[in-house]
Parts: C-alpha cells; sequence; structure tokens
C-alpha cells in the first residue's frame, strides 16, 4: 500500500502515503495529504455526483505503453473487482467478468484495441479533476537494534480492535466501529496516539519487525504507508501497512502553511517534502512537537514478493496505478488522466486508497521507488480532466436508473 496511504503530504507524497501508499483489506489507509487540494463538495458517492457519458476510448489515443501497463495492472485486479462490492454504486461485480475474461488471453502488443473493445468513459460530477502524488521510499534501517538503528518499526499490536463505547447508543452504530483498546478497567478507550508510542508505552511487547535508522524518515515512510528498510549489508526489508492507531491524522505540511513557514523569504522553506525535511532537521524540538501534532501512527508487515502492496491487495505499479476514493471510483477500474501536469496524463488503474483522497476525480499517482520517484512524487499537484472507464452498457444503465427514479419521485409511483 497505497498507506494506504493512498495515502502523500504533496508535501510528502504530495503526501501520500499509501498508502497511500494505502491498503484497504487492513482498515485504515495511510493518510495522503495536500496542501493546496481545492475545496470539493462533499458527496456520498459517485452515483451521488451524477455521472455521463464522456468521449469515446478511441478519443483518448491510448499508446502502446500506457495501454500495456494499464491492461496488466487491470488483470492484476480482475480477481477483486469479480468479488468485491463496488461502494461508489457504478457496476456490479458481473459487470467486469468479460473484460476480465478477456484481458487473461488478450496480447499485450494489441492492448490499446483492449479498452476499445470492452469499455466506455463515464464522467462523475463536474469531471474536474485533482492529482497529487506518491512514491516508495527507502530508509536505512536494520532487521536487528544496534547502534544506530534503534527507531523501532511495530508491527499492529493485539490489543488494537474495533469495539463501540458502552455509551454509544445501539442506534447511533451505524458503518465501522472505532478503533481503540480495553483498559484495565475494561472500558473501551482510545488507543495510544504517537506522542506516547514514541516515548515507548509500546516497548517491552516483541512488536518491533525491524529498526530505522531516522526518526524523520520513518515519519515519512508511515505517511506513504509502504517503502523499503536497507541495512549497512545490504539486505533490504520491504514493508507493508499492517494497520492504523485510529487517532486523527493531521498534515504537518498544512499546519508550516498555516503558522507562515513557507515561503522564500528568511526563515521560510519550500512548500515541498524536502523543505518540510529541512525544516525538521533544523529545529529539532520545535520539529518534534510538530510531528507529535499528527496523532496517528501506522503499523507494518513484512512484506514478501512482489510489492508495495495497495488497497486491493496487488501490487502497485510505477506510472500505472493510481489511489481514489471507493465511494467515487470502482476500486480496479481504468482511469484517464488529462492534467495540467503532462508528466501524469494517461491511464492508470484505481489500486489503492489514502486518507486524504477523499472525494469524486481526487486521485494519487504512484510513481515507485529511487530519487526520481521521490522528487515527482514530492512535487506532483496537478489540475484537469478526469474519465472513469467503465465496461460498456454502464452509463445507459445509470441514466436509465436515474431517470426512473426522477420520474418515481414527480409520480408519486413506480412506473410499470
Amino acid at each position: 500500500m497505497r498507506q494506504v496511504i493512498a495515502n502523500t503530504l504533496f508535501f510528502v507524497c504530495a503526501a501520500a502515503l499509501a498508502g497511500c501508499a494505502a491498503i484497504l483489506p487492513p482498515a485504515n489507509p495511510p493518510q495522503t495529504a495536500v496542501l493546496t487540494a481545492p475545496d470539493r463538495p462533499v458527496t456520498q458517492s459517485a452515483a451521488m455526483a451524477g455521472v455521463a457519458r464522456g468521449p469515446s476510448v478511441g478519443a483518448l489515443q491510448l499508446s502502446l505503453d500506457d495501454a500495456g501497463t494499464g491492461l496488466a495492472s487491470f488483470l492484476d485486479s480482475c480477481p477483486q473487482l469479480l468479488s468485491r462490492a463496488d461502494i461508489s454504486g457504478l457496476t456490479h461485480q458481473r459487470d467486469w467478468q468479460a473484460a476480465c475474461d478477456a484481458a487473461m488471453f488478450w496480447p499485450a502488443s494489441d492492448a490499446p484495441r483492449f479498452f476499445l473493445t470492452h469499455f466506455e468513459t463515464a464522467i462523475v460530477g463536474d469531471g474536474s479533476a485533482f492529482a497529487t502524488g506518491y512514491f516508495e521510499p527507502e530508509i536505512a534501517g536494520c532487521r536487528t537494534r544496534q547502534p544506530g538503528c534503534e527507531v523501532p518499526v511495530y508491527a499492529l499490536p493485539g490489543d488494537l480492535v474495533r469495539a463501540w463505547p458502552a455509551d454509544t447508543p445501539i442506534a447511533e452504530r451505524e458503518g465501522r466501529a472505532p478503533l481503540g483498546q480495553y483498559n484495565a478497567a475494561g472500558e473501551f478507550v482510545l488507543y495510544h496516539d504517537r506522542a506516547e508510542i514514541a516515548d515507548g508505552v509500546l516497548d517491552g511487547r516483541g512488536l518491533e519487525i525491524a529498526w530505522a535508522a531516522d526518526h524523520i524518515e520513518l515519519f515519512f515512510l508511515q505517511i506513504q504507508g509502504s517503502g523499503r528498510l536497507r541495512s549497512p549489508d545490504g539486505e533490504v526489508i520491504r514493508i507493508g501497512y499492517a494497520g492504523q492507531n485510529g487517532r486523527e491524522y493531521v498534515s504537518i505540511g498544512s499546519v508550516m502553511r498555516e503558522r507562515g513557514l513557507f515561503g522564500d523569504g528568511p526563515g521560510q522553506y519550500a512548500p515541498s517534502m524536502q523543505g518540510i525535511v529541512q525544516y525538521l532537521r533544523d529545529f529539532p524540538e520545535e520539529g518534534n512537537e510538530l510531528m507529535r501534532l499528527n496523532r496517528s501512527w501506522i503499523f507494518f508487515r513484512e512484506l514478501k514478493g512482489d510489492g508495495p502492496l495497495g488497497s486491493l491487495d496487488v501490487p502497485v505499479r510505477r506510472e500505472s496505478s493510481v489511489a481514489a476514493d471507493p465511494r467515487f471510483v470502482p476500486l480496479g477500474a481504468p482511469v484517464w488522466l488529462d492534467l495540467d501536469r503532462d508528466k501524469a496524463d494517461g491511464l492508470w488503474i484505481a489500486q489503492d486508497t489514502g486518507g486524504a483522497i477523499k472525494g469524486a476525480n481526487r486521485f494519487d499517482t504512484f510513481w515507485g521507488a529511487g530519487k526520481d520517484a521521490r522528487t515527482i512524487a514530492g512535487t506532483m499537484s496537478g489540475r484537469g480532466e478526469a474519465l472513469i472507464l467503465l465496461p460498456k452498457g454502464t452509463v445507459a444503465r445509470l441514466n436509465s436508473v436515474a431517470q426512473a427514479g426522477a420520474t418515481q419521485a414527480e409520480t408519486g409511483h413506480a412506473q410499470p
């Protein structure tokens, strides 16, 4: 994930995390955030936001490379598309069957025709898109504690559970129960926050799966939701999102902006991940206080094999996977972006989520690992238009259902 992050501080993935790098099978994905995200009307799903037919897939002029990587990622997503409920209200599992069956045997050399054959485009809401970026960070770390490698990377604690506080009326117990823990008196209370965990409240419980060399680098890896630890002997330990403590996420980039710390004047820093890190290093005491304002803490698991994993529990891939809000995009669906940042233009597959990736046409693009990925993700902020690619016939069905509902509302009874 992609922490699901799904998941950036545009300023740190523009936030992400990874979440983004996010991950859905475990509950709360990583928190991605952006300092300049535009205000968006609050709606509950794509169906409520409104869906219109977009241009033909042929008009998108998919390149062979773009369609080829999209086809591979779409095929990875098919098992989930065919088994998960689509909370966006746009599709049913059976809608994806024909495309998924065809994808298994479709030649990569003819990938553009696959999307032309099986998909149509849809505009959700006004189609106005905003996208940031996230990446898989690599930081110094070790499998066992040693000098210079002493910041614990924790696994998910067994006492972190979901339950309803006793004073929550049954009528108000909707959706998922909150995360927390039972105290010595048997009362359900909030779980330990970042400050308490950083101060050692989990020490001695055997939860350490690895150790990081730098607490600031680990902080940003948590925002991304997944990453790599590279030991002095060259061993690479890949870690992914396992869960979150249920406490509130605060974008420290947003706090710095509110405090007037961004700019090009004396004592100000660049509004980027690099600028935030520099401030934290220049002012360690103030930096620790700032990081602790973000009460959220991400727990990890070691990943074996391909990765990192996104919210669909399938690998996310550079310039192919994007984090989206599953209320507005079926996870696994192709997405077309046309932004004022040409680097992010093209076909993506929605395979991840993120704590700050909320609302219609809000996306977080994944840029892989390495120095260039960090640079691209840390500065990615693009506005433009988005199209969702849906199985052919979906838009007509949605509009038919919407029209029937409108007619029923006007007449007071269902049509025969």
